[in-house]
C-alpha cells in the first residue's frame, strides 16, 4: 500500500498551471499562481514555467484542456534530455479528483500534485509535536482515501488489457480489488485511531488551558507568512521560530507576556491561507481552539503584500467559520517599512504612489478606519511598537476588569513552561 510519509525537501523542477475562468480574472489568477509558487518554494521546488488557460470552468477529465495538456506535455519532452533541467511535478492550482489525476498522469507521465496535497506536504514537513504530526496524518488520509482506486492503477497496465482479452487482466482483477478494500479498511482503522488520539489530545489541552489561572488570552491570527512569530518574539521575548517562508509556524506556541506589570497569555497560530483545505481545518481542531478561546484577536495584516485586502477577507472568513468573529479584535498592519501607498482619485486614472509614508499619513487612510482600533507597525524593524503595546495594556486591562471583577492580577505569578504547547 502507498502511504503518505513526511517528506524531505529536495530540489525539484516544477510546472504550475492554473485556470483563468469567470470567478476568478487573470490577475486573480497570477496572484494565485504567485502564491502557489511560494508554496513549492517552500515545499523545496524550483517553478520552471506556469501555464493558464482561459476556460468557463475546470474540465471534469483532465482540469485543463486537451490542446493545453499536449502544450505542456510537450514542454516537459523538451527537457528531458537534460537532467538539470527535467520537470519533476506538474502543481495545479485547484483541487483535483481522482479521475483528473489518474488521466493527467496518463498524459504528462510526472508527478501530479494539486495545491492540497502541496500544503499537505508542507504540514507534514514543519510539524514538529506529536500533536501536530497526528493531526497531519489525519488530513493526508482523508485526502488520500477517495483517491485510493488511483494507486492500484499498475495492476491494470500489468495486465495489458481489460479482462475480455486473451491473457488480459484475469486473476489480477480480483486481487486488485481485494488488496484496495483492505487498503481502504487499514486506512479507515487508522483514520479511527487518529481521531481517538486527538480527543485525548484535545483533553490534555482543554485541562491545560484551565491550569493556566485567570489571565486574559490573546490570540496572534493573520494569513501566512504575514510576521505573526516576528511579533511573538518581539512581544514576548521568546525565540519563537519565524522565516520568511509559508506555514513557518504550525505547532501553536502560548507564552505570558506582562507589558507594565499586567500579565497575559499570547498564542501564535498557524497561518491561514486562500484555498485552505476543509479537512486540514478540521484536523487542526485542537490547535485552532486556541483561537475560539481567546478574549482578544490581534489580526496582523502585511501590509506590504499587494493583495493585503483579500487576505483579510479570507482571514475574517475563516473567523467565521470557527466562530470567532465577534471576539474583540485589534488590527495590526506590519511591514510598514517595505509599504508603498496607492493613492488614486476618481477622476485621476493614473494612481500616484509614494514610498516611506509617514504613521500620521497612514492614520489618515481608508485602512485606519477598518476597525476601531487599527495600528501600523514595523516588527522586523521595531518601528511603533510601545504604541501597540500601550494598544494592548489597556484592551487587555479593559477585558480582565469584565472577565475577572475581583481577581488582583499584579500579583499573580505563573510558570512560564506550562504555557508552551
Amino acid at each position: 500500500m502507498k502511504e503518505f510519509v513526511i517528506s524531505e525537501a529536495q530540489t525539484e523542477k516544477a510546472v504550475l498551471v492554473g485556470l483563468v475562468t469567470q470567478q476568478q480574472d487573470e490577475r486573480k489568477t497570477n496572484e494565485y499562481l504567485d502564491e502557489l509558487a511560494f508554496l513549492a518554494e517552500t515545499a523545496g521546488a524550483e517553478v520552471a514555467k506556469r501555464f493558464t488557460q482561459k476556460l468557463e470552468q475546470a474540465n471534469s477529465v483532465t482540469y485543463v484542456g486537451k490542446g493545453k495538456l499536449q502544450e505542456i506535455r510537450a514542454y516537459i519532452a523538451e527537457r528531458e534530455e537534460n537532467p538539470e533541467e527535467e520537470i519533476g511535478m506538474v502543481i495545479f492550482d485547484d483541487e483535483l479528483s481522482a479521475k483528473q489525476i489518474r488521466n493527467i498522469e496518463a498524459e504528462l507521465k510526472v508527478k501530479i500534485l494539486d495545491r492540497t496535497s502541496l500544503i499537505l506536504d508542507i504540514f507534514a514537513m514543519r510539524a514538529q509535536t506529536a500533536n501536530a504530526k497526528t493531526q497531519v496524518e489525519l488530513a493526508q488520509y482523508k485526502y488520500m482515501l477517495p483517491r485510493l482506486q488511483r494507486l492500484w492503477t499498475h495492476l491494470e497496465r500489468q495486465g495489458g488489457g481489460s479482462g475480455r482479452s486473451k491473457g488480459g487482466s484475469v486473476g489480477l482483477r480480483g486481487p486488485g480489488e481485494t488488496q484496495l478494500e483492505m487498503d481502504r479498511r487499514i486506512i479507515l482503522n487508522r483514520m479511527s485511531l487518529l481521531k481517538q488520539q486527538l480527543v485525548e489530545i484535545d483533553k490534555q489541552k482543554s485541562t491545560q488551558r484551565k491550569n493556566r489561572g485567570r489571565l486574559i488570552r490573546v490570540a496572534l491570527v493573520g494569513y501566512t507568512n504575514v510576521g505573526k512569530s516576528t511579533l511573538m518574539n518581539l512581544l514576548a521575548k521568546s525565540e519563537v521560530f519565524a522565516e520568511n517562508k509559508l506555514f513557518a509556524t504550525l505547532d501553536t506556541t502560548v507564552r505570558k507576556v506582562i507589558i507594565e506589570n499586567l500579565p497575559f497569555l499570547l498564542s501564535d497560530t498557524v497561518g491561514f491561507i486562500r484555498k485552505l483545505p476543509t479537512d486540514l481545518v478540521d484536523s487542526f481542531k485542537s490547535t485552532l481552539d486556541e483561537v475560539r478561546e481567546a478574549d482578544l484577536l490581534v489580526h496582523v495584516v502585511d501590509i506590504s503584500h499587494p493583495d493585503f485586502e483579500e487576505q483579510i477577507s479570507v482571514v475574517e472568513k475563516t473567523l467565521a467559520d470557527l466562530d470567532s468573529s465577534d471576539k474583540p479584535c485589534i488590527i495590526v498592519f506590519n511591514k510598514i517599512d517595505a509599504y508603498t501607498y496607492v493613492e488614486k482619485d476618481a477622476d485621476d486614472l493614473a494612481p500616484r504612489t509614494k514610498e516611506n509614508i509617514s504613521l500620521e499619513e497612514l492614520m489618515k487612510t481608508w485602512m485606519a478606519k477598518l476597525n476601531d482600533h487599527c495600528i501600523f507597525i514595523s516588527a522586523r524593524k521595531k518601528k511603533n511598537i510601545d504604541e501597540l503595546k500601550k494598544l494592548l495594556y489597556d484592551k487587555v486591562k479593559e477585558l480582565h476588569v469584565q472577565k475577572y471583577p475581583y481577581n488582583d492580577f499584579l500579583y499573580q505569578t505563573y510558570d512560564e513552561e506550562e504555557f508552551q504547547s
